[in-house]
């Protein structure tokens, strides 16, 4: 004769914890997904060069573009993209520094994401928005942002003027 004991405390016991095959399961899981961090931090560490050549090319790319949105005086965005490229070894160290600390597992978790089918994308809901009418602004009000507008942007080509003249100084000086 076998007694059994039952847990009167905690009925939910068994449904809360899996199976021996399904914790095998996620052992390995985990196991191979370490392996795969692994794998790419050698891959890193072997392929430095083209790492670097990786990042070079999408801060040549990266710097031309921002540099191009964000600045629109011409002599200003000729100078910014010559300080660019002379600082571009800099970048390419410290940038493959972050990627050769960070990447690898970045990579593994987003890839652990594609395999991992249990969750799908939540569909966004609608939300109701409400539109409050705007008012427009008064003719003197105008008036006077648009004379703001004008002595702000008179200072930025000012500024960028004593900045060219500057930075060409300073490199008639560093080359004499």
């Amino acid at each position: 004769m076998t007694i059994v004991r039952q847990n009167t405390l905690n009925t939910n016991v068994n449904s809360s914890v899996s199976p021996p095959e399904k914790l095998a399961e996620k052992y390995i899981e985990a196991e191979r997904m370490h392996d795969v961090l692994l794998l790419l931090q050698n891959l890193i560490n072997s392929e430095e060069a083209t790492v670097k050549l990786i990042l070079g090319c999408l801060y040549d790319v990266g710097s031309v573009n921002l540099i191009n949105q964000k600045l629109r005086s011409k002599p200003l965005n000729r100078v910014m993209k010559l300080i660019a490229r002379m600082s571009k070894p800099v970048f390419r160290t410290l940038a493959f520094n972050w990627f050769k600390k960070n990447c690898p597992q970045l990579i593994t978790t987003w890839l652990h994401t594609q395999v991992s089918f249990g969750n799908l994308p939540n569909i966004p809901q609608q939300v109701p928005i409400e539109v409050t009418e705007l008012q427009p602004y008064s003719i003197p009000q105008t008036e006077n942002l648009s004379q703001e507008i004008k002595n702000l942007r008179y200072q930025v080509r000012w500024l960028a003027g004593i900045a060219i003249i500057a930075i060409a100084v300073l490199g008639v000086a560093a080359l004499g």
